[in-house]
């Protein structure tokens, strides 16, 4: 389903101050345009844009790096072939435009003027206007800066933001950094150098990397999570939490890493090692801050339906929400011989009608129960099993592929529906996190019970029959059907015979009537872990009173509470956070009693600051408030919002809760914080290809019956290699086949693409438009420097269409080749047909034939005798949201003394896209000999006339008889030819 982005709002015109001076660009003297009262003037202090001409001879000497930037690296582009080698003066042939003149004297012009600045309400803005707020997920500034798989969301949202503010929209399109965390911390630890060195250098070297791809990015609104004045406010929402219950301490297992010395979240934990750094993670408890995300579940769930997000995303969120509808039952733990020993195990099932199919009970290692229900014959073996799955996280005790384990406990429970007494078993595949940390097993019924029972030779017995009876015997049956083995006389319960749904609610009356149960809504999804033993992060704003341990919150005039500088910010190993060596800042006084307290030590987690940074975008200067209640108002929701799929569930659903809890007190004014979710897919390295020599060095086929895993891998430059068919073989010996893939980008892998190096050798534009031109923006793409050689000749064929042919000395003349005849209405047909297509393909976020749309403009544009100015200008408005600084170039040497950044988007005319020819099928006795291209209101006499003076057709008509003529206008002309005359 395409994304709805609001309708066209009308022109809306911008005037801009003096450019750089090197920009010297003469205009077409009877194309400048008389300037028109400008609505945004009072955001502007200097003339509009004036232009010089300058003496060829400086026509390559333009290059003005913004402040700042380092020089342009001359060296080839890694990903280029191995002839690129060659140096500069090889890039230099291959140049298709000047791009590296262009390109610095552009974005120096945008920052210089603050072009996509957006002013505040009460500082410029006009709020009758429509907004369009277009956001990207919250980077990560990490050392290695961008790889070209950045750029994809970065360039799709500033194609989208330049496109509405041309439509006349308020765009709100701005950048920040998620900086605070356990990557920058570690790093900080193996180097020495204090975290926020390295977060400063690593956002400098981020944003340095963004302007120089010509991103339309309000920078006068740029934040970081790691700023005072930022988390001022994210201190102040945990405070609000506080005040609604929504924040407590709670004694709970947490996946704990002692070489990294903080808790981890059960997605930062693979296969019991750490995913950063791959350290041993263990499970052990301890009182920690939590946020009660489950008071919204379900109002987290209910307002999916309303949102334009990906389905598959929404499904995620459900999921893992997790609500499940069923009943919480009652089992009296007896011993061997059915005395009663006093303790209830309560379990929870979203299947009691299965309830006489339970032939065991199963309670999770971290069960409170479980010391007191283990017997001291089993109590070696229980804590044995115990301290093995503390080792494991809860996604590995989940996999459903894993072998079940576990241990019997030694302790038996009585079922209530057949009196029967059944053994309790301890399995880590239960989870303590998730109902009550006890299961009723139904081993005929669920596939893990039935594996369990089949490894423990535990009872199964069958108490669903398929409503068609047929059934695996050796497999689990798991859907619903017809009750069977299900009733008992000592409890009075019957349901043979009855439909799952049903029994299900008659056991769960007949437990609440007897007291042995209730009906339950439970959900999968956990309450929030909200604190890290770790020291970069922000500090929690309370204080513990020394003499009672009362835990106090801060009051709201305290904030923000700033980290303290440490020299020694490495883990403790003892569980204790590094906070704890600051003590001078750990120890403190209590303002409103002058008692002695100590500082809370735990720092909040990363997802943090990215549960709300959305809303500082709005309104980022505010010392008094979170956000301005207008400003909110007006921005609210977020329109677009554009990130990897990777963040669809924990950051969208925390943030989502954040939100909700924000809209409850009165901060925002709408329930959901983004509107519409857009994924892009991942870019990955250009393909690899793989071949194999055995012992001896001979060349073995990929396809070959032998086993390849004794075989050499050898990597394949791409000249040596050939495709036939689906496949690719050696260009020298065609019978070896080779295996061809692509990977995601990564250091470890050598195949990351560092766009600073593209950009060095094809330009900015042309990077923004071969990511656009891959494919989809949605799904996963192969990088190929083939292909953006490809897309850079387009951008210099488009450049020598409007500028002409180099100079002999390689420079360019001034002004433009357009001229100011009339379009004739065949280039306004092409023209508007572009339009057309380019304005819907951008709505629908569709870039890569918006982009075919463009190429096809320009190719037809070649073969006209002139370039008409007016259809010439169009094009370049066309052009500008894909590659705004050649647009830019374009723009000024057509004439016009504004940047067109504010400038109104073209608009497709009906009249242009009507059709006035159409494809005429000619048959001849009934044959398709042929086709003719006619005039859609063409008359039969006409048709047949162009028929027989077409080359193909008139040896067929030529001196025959014509016996008669059927003509449909517009869809068929067929000759009917006498039979004595008539052809084969």
């Amino acid at each position: 389903m395409g994304m709805q982005i609001p309708k066209p709002y009308p022109k809306l015109v911008v005037f801009l101050q003096q450019p750089p001076a090197p920009l010297h660009i003469s205009p077409h003297p009877a194309h400048t345009p008389t300037p028109t009262p400008n609505p945004l003037m009072a955001l502007t202090t200097h003339p509009p844009l004036r232009l010089h001409a300058r003496p060829p001879a400086l026509a390559a000497a333009f290059h003005r790096p913004l402040r700042g930037l380092p020089p342009r690296r001359t060296r080839p582009c890694r990903c280029a072939d191995a002839g690129a080698d060659a140096g500069k003066a090889q890039a230099q042939a291959r140049r298709a435009y000047p791009y590296d003149e262009i390109e610095p004297r552009w974005q120096a012009h945008w920052e210089e003027r603050r072009t996509f600045r957006t002013p505040d309400i009460g500082d410029g803005l006009d709020t009758s206007k429509p907004k369009c707020y277009i956001l990207d997920m919250f980077p990560y500034p990490s050392g290695a800066g961008l790889h070209v798989g950045h750029p994809l969301g970065y360039t799709a949202t500033d194609i989208l933001s330049r496109f509405k503010r041309m439509q006349g929209y308020n765009v709100l399109h701005p950048m920040g950094w998620d900086a605070f965390g356990l990557p920058a911390e570690q790093y900080a630890i193996q180097t020495g150098t204090h975290p926020k060195i390295t977060t400063a250098r690593n956002i400098d070297r981020f944003r340095t990397q963004l302007k120089s791809l010509g991103f339309s990015y309000d920078w006068d609104r740029e934040i970081s999570t790691t700023e005072p004045t930022y988390y001022k406010w994210t201190q102040w929402i945990f405070l609000q939490l506080l005040k609604r219950g929504l924040a407590y301490q709670a004694e709970v297992p947490v996946n704990w890493c002692p070489a990294l010395g903080t808790v981890l979240a059960n997605e930062e934990v693979i296969d019991g090692v750490s995913e950063r750094g791959g350290y041993p993670v263990i499970r052990k408890p301890m009182r920690q801050w939590m946020l009660r995300i489950t008071s919204y579940a379900d109002r987290l769930l209910e307002d999916l339906d309303d949102l334009d997000w990906p389905e598959s995303i929404k499904e995620m969120q459900r999921n893992w929400i997790g609500r499940s509808e069923g009943a919480e039952l009652e089992f009296c733990a007896v011993d061997q011989e059915g005395h009663d020993l006093g303790a209830i195990l309560t379990v929870y099932t979203t299947r009691p009608d299965t309830i006489f199919g339970a032939t065991y009970l199963v309670v999770a290692p971290e069960h409170v129960s479980l010391p007191s229900l283990t017997s001291e014959g089993q109590r070696v073996h229980v804590e044995e099993y115990t301290e093995v799955a503390a080792r494991k996280s809860e996604l590995e005790r989940t996999e459903l592929q894993k072998e079940k384990t576990g241990v019997f406990s030694g302790s038996y429970a009585m079922n209530p529906a057949t009196g029967e007494i059944i053994p309790i078993w301890v399995a880590d595949y239960v989870l303590a996190s998730y109902g009550t940390g006890a299961i009723m097993a139904v081993p005929a019924h669920d596939s893990r019970d039935h594996e369990f029972a089949l490894k423990y030779e535990l009872p199964i017995i069958k108490v669903v029959s398929p409503p068609n009876g047929n059934c695996d015997p050796e497999e689990a049956y798991a859907d619903d059907g017809i009750m069977i083995n299900s009733s008992s006389s000592s409890s009075g319960l019957n349901i043979n015979g009855m439909l799952s749904q049903d029994a299900a609610l008659k056991v769960t009356d007949w437990v609440e009537s007897n007291g042995f149960g209730n009906k339950k809504v439970n959900y999968k999804l956990r309450d929030w872990l909200f604190a890290r033993q770790r020291y970069w992060g922000e500090p929690f704003p309370l204080i513990y009173l020394d003499d009672t341990n009362e835990m106090v919150p801060l009051s709201e005039n305290e904030l923000p509470l700033t980290l303290p500088e440490l020299d020694d910010f490495t883990p403790t190993g003892t569980g204790e956070p590094p906070l704890t060596k600051a003590t001078d800042w750990v120890k403190t006084t209590d303002l409103l009693t002058g008692r002695p307290a100590t500082r809370e030590t735990s720092t909040m987690p990363q997802w943090a600051g990215s549960c709300w940074y959305y809303l500082r975008f709005m309104d980022p200067k505010n010392s008094s408030t979170l956000v301005d209640k207008a400003k909110e108002s007006y921005w609210g929701p977020v329109d677009i919002y554009v990130g990897g799929a990777e963040h669809s569930v924990l950051h969208l659903l925390y943030a989502r809760f954040w939100h909700k809890v924000l809209y409850d007190i009165g901060v925002v004014s709408t329930k959901e914080p983004f509107k519409c979710l857009i994924n892009q897919g991942l870019i990955l390295g250009e393909v690899e290809y793989t071949a194999y020599r055995d012992n001896e060095g001979r060349w073995i086929s990929a396809d070959s019956d032998s086993s390849l895993a004794d075989c050499y891998q050898e990597k394949v430059s791409a000249d040596k290699i050939t495709k036939v068919g689906d496949h690719y073989v050696l260009k020298d010996d065609p019978n070896i086949r080779l295996n061809a893939r692509a990977y995601k980008m990564s250091k470890s892998r050598g195949n990351v693409i560092n766009p600073d190096d593209v950009v060095s050798e094809y330009g900015a534009d042309s990077l923004r438009l071969y990511e656009m031109f891959m494919g989809p923006l949605r799904d996963s793409k192969t990088w190929s420097t083939g292909g953006i050689e490809g897309v850079h000749r387009f951008l210099g064929r488009t450049w020598r269409l409007v500028v002409g042919a180099p100079l002999p000395d390689g420079s360019y003349k001034d002004g433009t080749m357009a001229t100011d005849d009339k379009p004739t209405f065949e280039q306004l047909r092409v023209l508007h047909k572009c339009i057309a297509r380019v304005s819907e393909e951008i709505q629908e976020t569709r870039f890569n034939t918006a982009i075919s749309a463009m190429m096809e403009f320009v190719n037809a544009a070649y073969k006209w005798d002139t370039q008409p100015k007016s259809v010439i200008d169009s094009f370049v408005l066309l052009l500008a949201p894909f590659a705004p600084h050649l647009a830019e170039e374009l723009w000024f040497r057509l004439g016009h003394s504004q940047s067109l950044a504010y400038e109104q988007f073209p608009e497709a005319k009906d009249e242009y896209l009507k059709e006035s020819e159409v494809v005429l099928p000619v048959q001849i006795n009934g044959k398709t000999r042929g086709t003719i291209l006619v005039d859609k209101e063409c008359s039969e006499d006409n048709a047949f006339e162009k028929a027989a003076s077409d080359e193909k057709l008139s040896k067929y008509l030529d001196g025959k008889g014509i016996k008669k003529r059927i003509y449909v206008p517009g869809r068929i002309l067929n000759v009917i030819l006498d039979q004595q005359n008539a052809m084969t």
